[in-house]
């Protein structure tokens, strides 16, 4: 018989902890002078006890270890328990959303999507605003946890290409896992406090810049602000340019930095190609405003540097309306989206190595063709590349295609347009915020959307967050058998 005792005891104390983090925004709210603190006494109060019961009923299992279906189950069952009470706030609090808008904005946050049903954020409660960011950089951190520790583990993907303890990097042995988690979590928590004094520096107010230093960081792009980052100064467009790519760059690379490898990042050939692609899509841009909207150069420049970094890596800011910039443009916003950044970092989408394993697998091939005789073994980063990886790769492509069709057409379905599905979908899925169209595009929000395509859209957050393949195991017959 299953046993679900070793997962509810984590999920329990990770719901307590998301409790006790809530006294973060009520405090905040106290200090501003508001009664709003109170909601989130409440929220935390409900949210530490419920985890807080969950644990100790299952606490007798504490010691047994888990099961790698445990572990499946597990991390599904975390980014559902936690949006589920991350939306409180949101239901009793100012904004007074319905449990479906509430349950959307928590699960965008925490899976660092950064598509919101709220309008009117330059009035809300400094409280609501600090939860919103909050949401995103606890979800950053997670997801870091989970690709360098359990995704490997599992065989997701083709990321057991990157387990910690068979992966020899560029001549040096990485630490356990455990420690890695250690250290990219002092490594996550020094870009945000560094991002955040940048901000500061170049203008924005306390609570500005931390907010938006988490979101950031977190590649999550909940804003302060209905316009996003359209109000800011140019100089913190350029500073956000930077730390969103740092925050898309694998995290483990900065542990080998400050192990003395202070190369490590150009070595991979991930971040290599991930830096290319930016650059050449934000010189694509650049040239089409200059020479079609005849735009002066530093205002080009800017803005398609920000927002072609902020589709890439999925963070979802936006400092103008790219809508308006034309067909080619926007085609362009869509199918980058779909890159995504580096494995092992808050970025989303389908990441780098894997269209680096495609291509090279398609170029094994046709080598192959061309002369049959010859042995071309698919190698990556230096090493041999085993069968295992690459039918996990090719698997998570289908998946990825089959279900981006799956929940467009669902959407269709529930009244929506084409343009709305389409782009909705891929930037659920993707992880990515803003679709594209008059409703959800960068100057819109999902808030018109029914309850239906709400539903649909905070599934398709979930599943592409956590690489497909480890909800779509829970449903299986096979999982469930001893």
């Amino acid at each position: 018989m299953f046993d679900f005792r070793p997962v509810g005891y984590v999920i329990g104390l990770l719901v307590a902890s998301l409790g006790a983090v809530m006294l973060l925004p009520m405090l905040t709210d106290l200090l501003a002078g508001n009664e709003h603190w109170m909601v989130f006494l409440l929220s935390s109060v409900v949210t530490m006890l419920t985890g807080g019961l969950v644990a100790l009923a299952c606490a007798n299992a504490v010691g047994e270890g888990l099961s790698i279906r445990q572990t499946f189950l597990l991390t599904t069952g975390v980014w559902v328990a936690l949006p589920f009470f991350g939306a409180i706030p949101f239901v009793i609090g100012e904004t007074e959303a319905s449990y479906t808008d509430a349950f959307f904005e928590a699960m965008s946050g925490l899976t660092t999507t950064g598509s919101t049903v709220f309008s009117g954020l330059d009035h809300l409660p400094e409280g609501l605003l600090l939860w919103r960011g909050l949401m995103q950089w606890i979800g950053g951190i997670g997801i870091i946890v989970v690709a360098m520790v359990f995704l490997p583990e599992l065989r997701v993907g083709g990321m057991q290409i990157f387990r910690s303890e068979g992966f020899d990097t560029f001549g040096k042995i990485l630490p356990r896992a455990g420690e890695i988690a250690r250290q990219i979590s002092v490594i996550y928590f020094l870009l945000t406090a560094v991002c955040a004094s940048v901000y500061s520096v170049l203008g924005m107010g306390p609570l500005d810049a931390v907010v938006h230093a988490m979101t950031t960081i977190a590649t999550g792009g909940f804003a302060n602000y209905d316009a996003s980052f359209g109000g800011f100064s140019p100089g913190v467009e350029y500073a956000s340019v930077v730390f969103m790519i740092l925050a898309a760059l694998p995290f483990v690379r900065y542990v080998q930095m400050l192990a003395g490898g202070w190369d490590a990042p150009l070595q991979d050939r991930q971040v290599r190609g991930f830096l290319m692609t930016v650059a050449v899509v934000a010189l694509v841009m650049v040239t089409w405003q200059v020479v079609q909207s005849s735009r002066d150069f530093e205002p080009a420049l800017r803005k398609s540097l920000f927002n072609v970094t902020s589709i890439v890596t999925g963070t979802g800011y936006a400092s103008e309306d790219y809508m308006r910039w034309g067909a080619f443009p926007v085609t362009v916003f869509f199918f980058v989206g779909l890159i995504g950044g580096c494995a092992g970092s808050t970025a989303c989408s389908v990441k780098v190595f894997r269209y680096q394993l495609l291509f090279g697998a398609v170029l094994t091939q046709v080598k192959t063709l061309h002369s049959p005789r010859g042995m071309f073994p698919l190698r990556y980063a230096g090493r041999a590349v085993g069968d295992d990886v690459l039918n996990s790769v090719m698997s998570f492509f289908v998946m990825f295609t089959v279900t981006l069709g799956a929940v467009s057409v669902a959407l269709a379905m529930t009244g929506l347009d084409f343009v709305t599905s389409v782009s909705g979908a891929s930037a659920a899925l993707a992880n990515i915020g803003p679709g594209l169209g008059d409703i959800v595009g960068p100057a819109g929000n999902f808030a018109p959307l029914n309850t239906s395509a709400k539903w649909i859209l905070s599934a398709a957050m979930l599943i592409g967050r956590l690489e497909l393949i480890v909800v779509y195991a829970l449903f299986t017959v096979n999982f469930w058998r001893r």
